[in-house]
């Protein structure tokens, strides 16, 4: 065995191009013809292959480095002698013209058209990530070996984010886009189902002044938490009222007594309370469905999770136990909670467990909303701000104020029929119009 230079071929007329990617590593067993590099000119990009058979042992550029004909690249350890060596062949002559080397080094996007009777007789695979309709990956800014191995993979390069500098689209990149393709729920009749075209990409600064805020990373997740979510579960929400006009007397008349044990006694504490005494009548509710939708997991615990409004985003911090707490001890762990939420401050187990969840906007306003199950669960009640409405006593024969509490009850329908979320708010709103009825 005997060590080599490795060095830059004959690249055409370009004075000079940029290193883009470095392909290997020191150490690394090479074959001949494998890419070690990626350059690139103003206008095309190319891979630099391996001209011998053999082991890397020493690495001299690195990517953003500008190189020429004749640059080291690095020393190689030959390790077999390639028969009738091709390496001179496979450098551009000297006399070809720059147009000839762009057209070499370019990577075609899309195959040369079919005669129609060729099409018909096979079926050609849609690539991951691509509509019938979308024809962009051309726009990709990827070398030609990440464009190979995402064609060997059927990724369309249009939807993959480039991770590499300028953008540009490296192998990692195409690798997690095929893993996170890969754990998008599936069913069996997925070749059958709905494919969305992909979002126009629209230059909004030909309509006027425009300014680009990144999303935090709890947007970030949340927002594919609950997109997963809304195309996963198919959702029904049910609207109902409740008159909490006793309740907020004896929550009012408890304040005191709550801040004596350092908590403040807001209405969803009550909400919780009410909501586990509705999971225990139906427990449907306190379930979840497998993964492989053939069983429903019921759940012998109550955790419940509550949505927090924080400066970064919506979190859902869960309160343990319910059911062994009373409403001042739910009070208690609401406000500890909310704090840490607010002070990027809560641990991953404290949002963790959770069996069903409250989301709650009465102190912001509104009527009514149709919230976001957060899967696993199968149900979340939505609240909106409760306000004084005339209702019918049939004792008196008359109309009175009450203070009624809009609930949105959104549940899984795979799980929960819909005569099941009318019991399940009915029971609620009883529970909530009648506060002894949640000592019981």
């Amino acid at each position: 065995m005997s060590s080599e230079q490795i060095l830059i071929p004959d690249i055409g007329d370009f004075d000079s191009v940029d290193v883009i990617e470095v392909l290997v590593n020191i150490g690394d067993s090479i074959e001949y013809d494998m890419p070690l590099i990626t350059v690139e000119s103003d206008k095309a990009s190319m891979d630099i292959p391996a001209p011998k058979n053999g082991i890397i042992k020493d690495i001299k550029i690195k990517v953003g480095d500008k190189v020429k004909e004749g640059s080291l690249i690095g020393m190689i350890e030959v390790t077999e002698a390639i028969k009738g060596d091709k390496s001179e062949a496979k450098a551009p002559a000297k006399n070809e013209k720059k147009e000839d080397i762009e057209k070499l080094t370019h990577t075609p996007t899309r195959p040369a058209p079919e005669p129609p009777e060729k099409k018909a007789a096979k079926e050609t695979p849609i690539p991951i990530g691509e509509s019938v309709h979308n024809d962009e990956n051309k726009t990709a800014h990827a070398s030609p070996s990440v464009r190979k191995f995402a064609r060997n993979l059927g990724v369309n390069l249009s939807f993959v984010k480039g991770g590499g500098n300028k953008n540009r689209i490296l192998i990692e990149d195409v690798e997690n886009f095929v893993k996170g393709e890969l754990t998008k729920p599936r069913t069996e009749n997925m070749g059958a189902s709905f494919a969305p075209i992909p979002m126009p990409n629209i230059d909004f600064t030909e309509f006027g002044k425009v300014e680009t805020k990144p999303l935090s990373k709890i947007k970030k997740l949340s927002g594919a938490n609950l997109h997963r979510n809304w195309v996963t579960a198919p959702h029904v929400t049910q609207f109902d009222n409740a008159d909490i006009t006793d309740l907020e007397i004896f929550r009012k008349s408890m304040q005191k007594e709550a801040e004596k044990r350092g908590a403040k006694l807001t209405l969803l504490a009550f909400l919780i309370k009410a909501s586990v005494n509705a999971l225990k009548a139906y427990p449907t509710f306190n379930s979840s469905l497998s993964p492989d939708g053939d069983d429903l997991i019921l759940k012998s615990y109550y955790n419940v999770g509550f949505a927090c409004d924080t400066p970064d985003g919506l979190v859902v911090p869960v309160v343990k136990d319910v059911q062994k707490k009373d409403v001042i001890d739910i009070a208690e762990d609401l406000g500890n909670l909310s704090e840490k939420a607010r002070a990027r401050k809560l641990k991953m187990d404290e949002m963790q467990g959770g069996c069903f969840t409250i989301s709650s906007l009465g102190g912001i306003g509104g009527t009514k909303f149709t919230p976001i199950i957060n899967c696993p669960e199968v149900a979340i009640l939505g609240v909106s701000r409760a306000s004084m409405q005339p209702v019918y006593n049939k004792s008196s024969e008359d109309f009175e104020a009450r203070l009624m509490l809009p609930l949105s009850l959104s549940y899984d329908h795979r799980v929960v029929d819909g005569a099941d979320g009318a019991r399940f708010t009915s029971h609620l709103c009883m529970m909530l119009s009648d506060v002894r009825r949640l000592l019981l």
